[in-house]
Parts: structure tokens; C-alpha cells; sequence
């Protein structure tokens, strides 16, 4: 089976006009209020590296696990892990943008403050600019070497190259787990220096590749809607859905532990984080909505076996999703850097502006290799994959 990924211009032309919409949204907010723009800019590099690290964590697993249902399906997680090095440019701008977003960066606030002052010997620009420079060299090069593995087996089929691949995906997986939660606390949970949760970082993990694994079932679901994939089964759909389903329900366990642990502690420190965003007129709705968008209807929804095995169901869901991981990320920057709830053309029209650049880059990838791994050693298991 033999089969390359063709998009039309109008793919092309739309990606190009969301990325136009998305810079005429950021060069407005830097004119008008430069702050919210920096807050905008990180809110949408993170919310597409959660989409792009979580892809190659699916696929990670799957290589690891040695999953049959999934071999036809890689092209899709491989071609969203890409977007990584674009990512790692965009994230590398933001050092103009530091003093913007961080209380720590600044030398006088450190000089007044002895709870900074602590903190200094990890939390100063240099160090926080080279850790960002080793994430991204991690990331990038075992997220190539993956994709190159798996185009060489393409080539060259038999076992040598898939154990290979799997060596590599367990290497992976130890390196994200680790990286990816300091990243988390570089990035997100230092805007609010004095404020700690020791469930931070391990929730935004499984928020990521909770969204990820939503977004390579939209896209499946999408291209088999245009002819590809025609070995997509009810029985696909329904492993697809348990993951969302499954990684929904700890998204939510993790959410509801940090929340409980902090209210019952009621700790000044840990609970004013809380305090802002629940019980402030401002950002009450979106607290609720946060839990309400990425785990009650999900779950909710998701729960009867037969909803799991609808494609309908699930593009439904999966659009639901993103607007909650968008919600998430929003949640948890701007009440630390903007102060105040400002979502309006600025907060959309840059997420735009960055979905247009993601769709471009997973698209050219997804097109420049054959869509289906037709050496992979599972893939004869994938295409008659019934449950």
C-alpha cells in the first residue's frame, strides 16, 4: 500500500491567511500593549509545543508497546513532532519578551525580595535561556531520529530499523517526562514566583499529550473524510476514543488533586493562586469552564461504548478540546502576567496566526512521505485490526 498525502492550494492559501491574520493581531498588541502581546505569544508557543511534544510521546508509545492498531496511523504523530523546530525559533524570540512576563527577571524586584532571592541560582535569564536551547535540542533530535527511522524502514523493512525506532521511543520517553516538567515550570508556574503545587508540572504533561492524542484523531478523522486512510475501522475509532477518553478522566484526577490538596491545606502561599482565579468575578466563568470543557463533557459524552466508535462524536469532541486546552494555558498566564481578563481580537487572532503556521508545517510533512508505513512490521495487524 502506497499512497502520498495531496493538498490543494486552498490549504495552502488558508494557512497563509490565518498566519496573516495572527501577525496583524501581534503587531497590534505590541503597539497598543506590549505585555499582552508577550502573554499571547507565550500561551500560543506553548499550547502547539503541548500539541507537538504530546504527538511524539503517542507515538513513542506505540513503538514501545509495539501496538498493531495504531502502525498505519504514525505518519500523522511524526509529521505534528516537526513542528518542533519551528517551535524552538519562536520560543527563542521570546527572550526580547522576558522581562515582560517574569517578576523574577528583574534585578530590583530580586533585591527586595528574599523568597527571589532563594530562587535566584535557578531562576535568572541565562539559566532559564540555556535550559529552554537543551529542551528543544532533545526534543528536536529524538523526534527527527524517530521520523527518520521510521522513513528508513520504509526503505529497508525487517526488524533491525523497528527495534532500533523502539530504543529510541524509550529514550524519549524518560527524556520528556523529565524536560518537559521543568519546562513547565520555566515557562508557566514561574510567573507566579512565590506561588508552588507539586501536581503542577505532571498535569500539564497529561494535558498535553491528553490534546495531542485529540488532535491526531481529528486529523485522521479528517483525512479519511477526503478519501485517505480507507482501513479506518469502528474498532480504530474506539482505541482512538479510549485514549481521549482515558487520558480525560486523569486530566481531571490530577485538576481535582491539586485544587483539594491546596483548599484543604489552605496554605496563603499555595492557595492565592486558586483565590484569584475562583473567586474573582472576572475569572470565575473560566475557571468552571476549564473543568466543565476539558474533562465533564468529554467524559460525560464519551462514557457509552457507542459515542467512543463515532466519528461524528468524536468531531464534535475533539474541537471542544482544543478550545480547552487554549482555556487551560489562558487561565494559567494571564491572570500572572496581564492582571486582568482581556480575551478578545488579539487572544484569537494570534491563535490563529500560530494554527495557521501548525497546520502548514504538519501538512507539508504529512506530504512529503508516503502516507502509510507500508514496511512497518504491524501494519498488516493494522489493517485487519477488529475488536
Amino acid at each position: 500500500m502506497e499512497e502520498r498525502l495531496k493538498l490543494s492550494p486552498l490549504y495552502y492559501i488558508g494557512t497563509f491567511i490565518l498566519i496573516a491574520v495572527g501577525v496583524a493581531a501581534f503587531i497590534m498588541g505590541f503597539i497598543n500593549d506590549p505585555t499582552r502581546a508577550w502573554a499571547n505569544f507565550l500561551l500560543n508557543n506553548v499550547y502547539f509545543v503541548s500539541l507537538a511534544v504530546g504527538a511524539v510521546l503517542f507515538l513513542a508509545l506505540q513503538r514501545v508497546t509495539q501496538s498493531g492498531w495504531s502502525a498505519g496511523f504514525i505518519r500523522v504523530p511524526e509529521a505534528m513532532g516537526m513542528y518542533l523546530p519551528v517551535a524552538a525559533v519562536l520560543f527563542l524570540v521570546m527572550v526580547f519578551g522576558v522581562h515582560s512576563l517574569y517578576h523574577w527577571s528583574h534585578s530590583e524586584a530580586v533585591a527586595h525580595d528574599p523568597i527571589l532571592q532563594h530562587k535566584q541560582p535557578f531562576l535568572n535569564v541565562p539559566f532559564w535561556f540555556g535550559r529552554m536551547l537543551i529542551f528543544f535540542a532533545l526534543w528536536i533530535l529524538l523526534a527527527t531520529m524517530l521520523r527518520r527511522y521510521s522513513l528508513r524502514e520504509d526503505e529497508e523493512g525487517g526488524l533491525v530499523i523497528f527495534k532500533k525506532a523502539a530504543h529510541v521511543a524509550k529514550i524519549f520517553i524518560f527524556v520528556i517526562l523529565i524536560t518537559f516538567s521543568l519546562a513547565g515550570f520555566d515557562w508557566i508556574m514561574s510567573i507566579d514566583p512565590h506561588w508552588y503545587s507539586a501536581l503542577f508540572a505532571f498535569k500539564n504533561f497529561v494535558s498535553a499529550f491528553y490534546h495531542a492524542a485529540a488532535i491526531i484523531t481529528f486529523i485522521v478523522l479528517l483525512l479519511n473524510q477526503f478519501g485517505y486512510f480507507p482501513f479506518l475501522t469502528r474498532s480504530h475509532m474506539h482505541d482512538f476514543s479510549s485514549y481521549i477518553f482515558m487520558l480525560c478522566i486523569i486530566w481531571g484526577y490530577f485538576w481535582f488533586a491539586e485544587f483539594m490538596l491546596i483548599w484543604y491545606g489552605n496554605i496563603p502561599e499555595e492557595t492565592v493562586y486558586f483565590v484569584t482565579r475562583m473567586q474573582t468575578e472576572e475569572w470565575r466563568v473560566f475557571f468552571f469552564a476549564n473543568v466543565i470543557i476539558n474533562w465533564f463533557i468529554p467524559f460525560m459524552i464519551m462514557m457509552p461504548a457507542p459515542s467512543r466508535r463515532s466519528k461524528l462524536t468524536l468531531k464534535i469532541i475533539v474541537p471542544v478540546l482544543l478550545v480547552g486546552l487554549f482555556l487551560d494555558l489562558y487561565l494559567q498566564i494571564f491572570p500572572g502576567v496581564v492582571g486582568k481578563q482581556v480575551l478578545g481580537f488579539n487572544e484569537i487572532g494570534g491563535f490563529l496566526g500560530f494554527a495557521g503556521l501548525f497546520m502548514l508545517v504538519v501538512g507539508y510533512f504529512l506530504t512529503k512521505a508516503n502516507l502509510y508505513p507500508k514496511q512497518h512490521p504491524y501494519m498488516e495487524e493494522c489493517l485487519e485490526h477488529h475488536v
